[in-house]
């Protein structure tokens, strides 16, 4: 099983798929071009738009690619918790001249849909996130010739990945950036998640599933970590977030290395759902009073996080960002993958007692 997805692509480096306009068709190929496994983010897309990305990355590249899909959330969101929090952001609406978003713009991110894109176009990958698909739904995708992955971030998650009948899981650790793909999003474990070293080994002591490593990994060493650790392969995404073909505005791109940031926090102050990104004001200044309320506060947040994006303001954009984001390269995402190929046969070479570890 565990070669059924490496066999894919020659070098077990995944780039993340990270919605809301980084994970373009141009990373993506880019990625499997060289060697690894580009992905599509499907998050926040219309399903015709996912149409439209996977048409133009297969234009792009003849290899082996992967799309993301979120899964529908259910309806435990406190209205009240939400209309405070709106109160609260009517300054930043005044700030940045622009209207708080509507917070019922739906729920199910077009789940249904998006679905039935992959089923009627099959693709070589898809994974999931905030959640687990209904087992029909793989064993739906198993048939079109899609290989299955799913996001846990405990072993108790990856078991119940594995009973649903997932392909593999992917291991995402506390120190990733962007949105922790928690399958229940409970306040009372905020800031309670496992490191990656310490997640992938208990998973695999939990589960036959191959896993994929995610959080925090930035060089070929760390790769071969987490696959000393009992993982197939490595996903990386703030990695691939400062390359050139990555969607991400430049403005994130040079926050990630700048010395104004220097640590990163989970918070609740965009999306209403634990996401880790880079300390600024929006986040210092909002974070502690968030809801539990995803996707309600990311619909509402959203129109902010484009004024801000437009102003060119860092401080009122959401900066994800893994725990190694000061080790970012601003450098293409071909040649970001072949380094990091090397880096990792340097690394397997010096733990064979064959080289240097330096």
């Amino acid at each position: 099983m565990s070669s059924a997805l490496t066999d894919l692509f020659p070098h077990p480096i995944v780039q993340a798929p990270m919605a809301g306009g980084v994970s373009v068709p141009r990373l993506a190929a880019a990625v499997s071009d060289a060697g690894g496994l580009g992905f599509l983010a499907a998050g926040y897309k219309t399903a015709d738009g996912l149409y439209q990305e996977i048409k133009q990355l297969r234009g792009l590249t003849g290899r082996p690619f992967g799309v993301n899909l979120f899964l529908p959330q259910p309806e435990y969101a406190d209205p009240a918790a939400v209309e405070v929090y709106a109160h609260q952001l009517a300054g930043e609406a005044t700030w940045y001249d622009t209207e708080l978003g509507d917070r019922d713009s739906g729920r199910d991110d077009g789940y249904d849909a998006k679905l039935a894109v992959l089923l009627d176009n099959p693709v070589p990958v898809a994974s999931f996130h905030f959640g687990i698909p209904s087992s029909e739904a793989l064993e739906s995708l198993r048939r079109a010739g899609t290989f299955t992955l799913v996001t846990a971030t405990t072993p108790e998650e990856a078991l119940a990945v594995q009973y649903a009948g997932a392909d593999a899981v992917i291991a995402q650790g506390v120190e990733a950036g962007g949105h922790q793909g928690t399958h229940r999003d409970l306040p009372e474990q905020d800031g309670s998640g496992l490191g990656l070293l310490s997640l992938v080994a208990q998973v695999r002591e939990t589960v036959t599933l191959p896993i994929v490593a995610a959080g925090g990994i930035m060089r070929g060493s760390q790769i071969a970590a987490v696959l000393a650790a009992g993982a197939c392969a490595a996903q990386l995404g703030t990695a691939f977030l400062a390359s050139h073909e990555s969607g991400a505005h430049d403005v994130h791109k040079q926050a990630l290395t700048n010395p104004l940031y220097v640590r990163t926090e989970l918070t609740r102050a965009f999306s209403g759902r634990p996401a880790r990104g880079l300390v600024n004001r929006f986040l210092r200044e909002h974070g502690p009073y968030a809801p539990a309320a995803y996707p309600e506060v990311h619909h509402l947040t959203a129109p902010l996080r484009k004024a801000a994006a437009k102003a060119k303001d860092a401080q009122g954009m959401a900066l994800w960002a893994g725990q190694g984001h000061r080790m970012a390269r601003d450098l293409p995402a071909g040649q970001l993958v072949e380094i990091l190929a090397a880096e990792l046969d340097a690394a397997r070479t010096a733990l064979s007692g064959k080289g240097d570890l330096r």
